[in-house]
């Protein structure tokens, strides 16, 4: 008697089974289908639209966000009709994400204003990817530009994540793929400081790494009170910012000393006034 319920009841699921698979199989099949359909047209298209953008040498930043735009478009047609062969139709979703949107944007102001801080910034383009940006005293290379943060990289390979809410609106330097060194060595006074500004840029030319571009700037900067300080300032790449600055640093010194041109340290004089002792009141008499 138990064994026929049970069959029974797996008739009954069998049933119940080859019934939906009768009326919605073709259904389901059909959505599968056109996701499938929809995701391979939404990579062509993705192809097609870089290959405009490369072609007509848009910039990189640009280039990824048209081609994140045209794929999401595609794929978001193509869920619109799979879910149509149900029956759903989209409007009652709309304008539910409509009714939630306003109490929804009260909780993520921050990152709504990131994002649209990021399109600001990818349409306007106040710099681009392999840029040099000076942000809040940090600098760095432009990896990547995001809807929701700009991606810097340093020479030593750190990464910074700047939220782009904290780059739109503020003052920012954009050196582009170069940074500029500026240095400053002393010299005595009965040294010729026309040597030494001879012998940086002769350290400055020999460097590889130092940009012909732009002009190397030697000259005095100061007569302090132990030595005429002669400045410099030259680009280099910013990804060997550092290492070029001190390896010329090293070459100017040696330089200087091949040559005997002195390099003094400060000097204080101090001098010590004898001036008569005074009787002390508790000094006896």
């Amino acid at each position: 008697m138990v064994m026929e319920q049970q069959i029974e009841q797996a008739q009954a699921i069998y049933d119940t089974i080859v019934d939906l698979g009768i009326r919605y199989g073709f259904q389901v099949f059909g959505a599968i289908l056109i996701l499938v359909i929809g995701i391979i047209l939404a990579n062509i298209c993705g192809r097609i639209t870089k290959r405009i953008c490369v072609r007509t040498k848009l910039d990189i930043t640009l280039t990824k966000f048209f081609v994140g735009v045209v794929k999401t478009v595609v794929l978001g047609l193509a869920l619109i009709v799979a879910m149509a062969k149900f029956g759903i139709t989209i409007a009652p979703m709309v304008a539910a994400i409509g009714a939630g949107a306003f109490g929804l944007s009260l909780a993520i102001q921050g990152p709504v204003s990131n994002y649209g801080a990021g399109l600001a910034l990818i349409i306007t383009r106040p710099f681009k990817v392999g840029d040099t940006l000076t942000l809040h005293s940090l600098t760095g290379i432009v990896e990547e530009i995001k809807l929701g943060a700009t991606i810097l990289t340093t020479e030593d390979g750190e990464q910074i994540t700047i939220p782009n809410k904290h780059v739109l609106g503020e003052i920012f330097i954009n050196s582009f793929p170069n940074k500029v060194v500026e240095g400053s060595i002393g010299i005595a006074y009965s040294a010729d400081p026309e040597q030494a500004v001879d012998l940086i840029r002769e350290c400055l030319q020999a460097d590889e790494n130092v940009s012909r571009e732009s002009p190397v700037q030697v000259g005095i900067e100061a007569f302090a009170d132990s030595s005429i300080n002669i400045a410099y300032r030259y680009w280099v790449k910013t990804e060997v910012y550092y290492q070029t600055a001190y390896r010329i640093n090293m070459a100017i010194f040696k330089a200087f000393q091949e040559h005997e041109v002195a390099i003094p340290f400060p000097q204080r004089e101090v001098r010590i006034l004898n001036e008569p002792t005074r009787p002390s009141m508790f000094q006896q008499p």
